[in-house]
């Protein structure tokens, strides 16, 4: 996979993740609350900073969907937490095929998306993963 191909698969990702997070933080308790906003924050600067990099790398930016299927219903706040960290998860898995398709800043950068996306996952569920990223491709 090239770089730019991965960088638009992780873009991709991304407007999945913000369109996620909209439907947790309508669904999360007020506890969590707060923690659900600033991971929506952190995926729109993710998303805006891929958005640069494609058209860096020659590319033309994915556009957002306007709907994403989620998958499963999310009636309530322990289902939203769930969909938070299948988000995460998912996200870190687009940010280990960038790591390996790219070099120098950007595979820092995605090296370091692949590690928060991590983070907020064991959050969120609670528990880690051996190998963030990888483990939904088993």
């Amino acid at each position: 996979m090239s770089a730019l191909d991965a960088a638009r698969a992780a873009l991709a990702a991304e407007h999945a993740a913000v369109y996620g997070y909209g439907v947790v933080g309508g669904r999360i308790g007020a506890e969590r609350r707060e923690e659900a906003a600033a991971a929506y924050e952190a995926h729109r600067a993710r998303r805006d900073g891929l958005r640069r990099t494609v058209r860096d790398l020659g590319g033309e930016p994915v556009a957002a969907a306007a709907g994403y299927e989620l998958p499963f219903p999310v009636p309530d706040a322990a289902a939203a937490g769930r969909l938070a960290a299948v988000l995460e998860d998912r996200v870190a898995g687009v940010y280990s095929d960038l790591v390996r398709a790219a070099e120098g800043p950007l595979r820092r950068d995605a090296a370091a998306a692949l590690r928060e996306a991590a983070v907020r996952a064991v959050r969120w569920r609670g528990t880690d993963v051996t190998f963030p990223g990888l483990a939904e491709r088993v």
